[in-house]
């Protein structure tokens, strides 16, 4: 399956489900924790980094997230992504009937190897570093279907790097899940 064509069947999927998302048990009350309805969802994710996302919930609040990218473009330099994070949704910011609005935070960790697009193999290097993301997740109760937008404060500890030996940057991020149950 091409990159040009796993967004395709993405989408076909989503407009051929029928929604299978599960009444909330709390109800709908703004400025309130979050219940997840959901369980298990995968989506495409753009931006720093761009490539699949999943999210496990192991209870009402909490989650494990995680992704693959092979498409991060860094200052003309490019590579493999892989990370994972523990997330905590502490309030839901707005509740309807709809959908749920819910504020998250998390701590994890990712490893990056990129190379130069450029001439120089110089810039070719490796990191690991600790994440931190803060976002918000559009949480639709009678689809299968959430979006999400976050800012994640990295900080990266590089090998074979000629600029950077620990480096603190801010990704930033937005994509779409299906969920599966």
């Amino acid at each position: 399956m091409t990159a040009r064509t796993l967004p395709l069947v993405l989408c076909l999927t989503l407009i051929a489900s029928a929604a299978q998302a599960r009444p909330r048990p709390g109800g709908h009350i703004t400025g309130q924790s979050f219940e997840a309805n959901k369980t298990f969802g995968l989506g495409l994710e753009l931006g720093a980094p761009t490539g699949l996302n999943g999210k496990y919930f192991l209870s009402a609040d909490r989650a494990i997230d995680f992704g693959l990218g092979g498409l991060y473009s860094y200052y003309n330099r490019s590579g493999f992504h892989l990370y994972a994070d523990y997330m905590f949704h502490p309030i839901s910011l707005a509740s309807t009937s709809s959908f749920e609005l819910p504020l998250y935070v998390g701590l994890g960790g990712r490893l990056w190897s990129f190379k130069d697009d450029r001439v120089d193999p110089a810039d070719d290097a490796t990191a690991i570093g600790f994440r931190v993301p803060v976002g918000i997740s559009l949480d639709f109760n009678n689809a299968p279907v959430d979006i999400f937008v976050q800012l994640v404060p990295v900080l990266d500890f590089f090998s074979g790097y000629r600029d950077h030996d620990i480096y603190l940057d801010v990704d930033a991020s937005f994509g779409v899940r299906y969920w599966f149950n």
